[in-house]
């Protein structure tokens, strides 16, 4: 009997251990499913520190590098103008080196054809020359003559004292013949001598008109090679007449092009002195002022930051018809301070002019301020929670937001708001 006791004692303990075990379980499902259940967990969103800087308002615009000087290869006014040597494109040009040669051939044959031009003229004006000495010596013969005869017949008249009177009357009128004779002949060694005065000069102004179709074309034969006026790099320009794909633009010269008087082919611009050409947006150009500071970077040399002032803003807009309505910009001009071997003239760039600096300036970026309530706030990280505080907003750039009073260094803001985020989270 003692034994079978024993035995249910054992089972009766044994089975409230696990009851109270149950119970245990139970319980603590119970707890980690209320919390579970009324708590969330927490929201994760993209946060940043409140901090301590310099403040920089500025205005940015895209450009392209350009010489403040520069000088142009222009095509001279020669007809015919084939390229057949052209200067590379970045290569470095020294004054008085050859860019661009056309093809000579059609000028050296103008100009031969000129020059014997010339001689013709010179042949035919002495040919000429000597027909009217020839010309000249007869007519002086011609008037000796007729003289001759006016003496001979006056002299007949004064003998009418011995003569008849049928004959002295005859002899008068010998002498007015003579003297009509010798009118006649002035007058027409006078129209001669007029007329070779003409021939002559319509023969000087051929020949005047010979030396300058020579001269043009030796204007031409040496307008066949150009040379750089100043050291620098060349820059190659557009064929606007040589076509291309719609909306692409046209194609730089090259060899074997055909040139038309006044085109430029080649800028070399001067390295001595290189800015940035921008443009500004309308909304922006109130807030630029002469001589502002201006940081530039450089597309192409990525790790270059060039410092620079502001140097020229247009009064006047242009429109970009880019967009419609059209783009109002006003283009602008850095020049930079300290050159860079590495930069050269049409590489494309960024401007940001500098407005304002603020120095220890307290921070937050752009993106973590909110509207809270109609006012302007933040969601300040307090462990796994975030707090709403209400700031006092100073002002702003593309990036920060300078934070007056409300906040304290180092804090930890969001950059979006978690209430909206953890909406969406359980939307999921």
């Amino acid at each position: 009997m003692g034994t079978k006791r024993s035995k249910e004692g054992s089972a009766s303990k044994r089975g409230k251990t696990a009851g109270w075990l149950l119970v245990v379980l139970l319980g603590g499902g119970g707890i980690y499913a209320s919390f579970h259940f009324t708590n969330p967990p927490p929201v994760e969103v993209a946060t940043a520190r409140v901090r301590r800087g310099e403040f920089v308002m500025s205005v940015r615009g895209r450009g392209e590098v350009k010489s403040a000087r520069s000088a142009l290869i222009i095509t001279p006014r020669t007809p015919d103008a084939r390229i057949v040597k052209l200067a590379t494109a970045g290569q470095p040009i020294k004054k008085g080196e050859v860019v661009v040669e056309f093809d000579p051939v059609t000028q050296e044959q103008q100009f031969i054809e000129r020059n014997s031009d010339v001689r013709r003229a010179d042949s035919e004006i002495a040919q000429t020359q000597a027909v009217h000495r020839i010309a000249n010596d007869q007519d002086e013969l011609l008037v000796l003559q007729t003289e001759y005869n006016l003496e001979r017949a006056k002299l007949e008249a004064s003998k009418q004292e011995i003569l008849s009177e049928i004959q002295g009357a005859k002899n008068k009128i010998d002498v007015t013949v003579a003297e009509g004779e010798v009118g006649r002949v002035g007058a027409t060694v006078k129209n001669r001598h007029n007329a070779q005065k003409a021939e002559l000069v319509n023969l000087d102004e051929r020949k005047d008109k010979a030396l300058r179709d020579i001269k043009r074309a030796q204007g031409y034969l040496e307008g066949m090679v150009l040379r750089a006026p100043v050291d620098g790099i060349a820059v190659i320009l557009p064929n606007f007449r040589a076509g291309g794909s719609f909306g692409q633009a046209p194609p730089p010269f090259k060899e074997g092009d055909r040139s038309w008087p006044g085109a430029a082919i080649i800028e070399i611009p001067d390295m001595s002195e290189l800015q940035v050409e921008f443009r500004i947006e309308e909304i922006d150009r109130g807030l630029l002022k002469m001589g502002q500071p201006v940081v530039m970077h450089i597309d192409a040399v990525p790790d270059l930051e060039l410092e620079g002032n502001l140097s020229w803003i247009s009064p006047i807009a242009q429109l970009i018809f880019t967009t419609f309505p059209p783009q109002k910009t006003f283009p602008a001009k850095a020049t930079i301070k300290k050159l860079d071997p590495r930069l050269r003239p049409g590489m494309s760039a960024t401007a940001e002019v500098i407005i304002e600096r603020q120095p220890n300036a307290l921070m937050i970026p752009l993106k973590a301020s909110l509207e809270l309530d109609g006012k302007p706030g933040v969601f300040v990280q307090r462990g796994n929670r975030y707090e709403r505080h209400t700031i006092q907003a100073g002002k702003r750039n593309l990036n920060d937001l300078v934070v007056l009073g409300g906040l304290t260094e180092g804090q930890s803001v969001a950059l979006e708001n978690p209430e909206e985020a953890a909406r969406k989270q359980s939307k999921r």
